[in-house]
């Protein structure tokens, strides 16, 4: 059974739709690939995706052990060339609340091997930031 379609409407934009679900996204090509940059991009969704998978795998860690986690994530992505891919996905995870030394190196490791994560190219750099406040 299928996760999704997508459905190409012209001008590089494309509709996504979770069978599941019945939920909708659109992308746009970004405006330094001859897109609109009206939505998020194919690349913009692997980085972003990357950041939900990591808080997702907290999430569960963080259940799991019986404490809250409380966390936003910022998502840069850097674009290289030659052939133009993903070069970098840069994340800050920005955690409010108190985390005792285990609980945070329980996080630690749950974002860095996250699904996500693991399946992307090791020749893409991963830059993880944990800021604890």
């Amino acid at each position: 059974m299928s996760t999704s379609t997508v459905l190409y409407q012209g001008q590089l934009r494309t509709q996504m739709t979770h069978l599941a679900s019945g939920n909708q996204v659109i992308t746009d090509a970004p405006v330094d690939n001859q897109g609109r940059g009206e939505a998020f991009s194919p690349t913009d969704l692997v980085a972003t995706a990357l950041a939900s998978c990591a808080i997702t795998i907290m999430g569960i860690a963080a259940q799991n052990h019986g404490f809250d986690l409380q966390v936003t994530a910022n998502i840069t992505k850097i674009m290289a060339a030659n052939p133009r891919r993903i070069g970098e996905i840069r994340i800050e995870f920005l955690f409010t609340g108190d985390y005792s030394d285990q609980q945070i190196r329980l996080l630690e490791h749950a974002a860095r091997t996250c699904p996500v994560s693991l399946s992307l190219s090791q020749d893409l750099v991963q830059s993880l930031n944990f800021v604890f406040e």
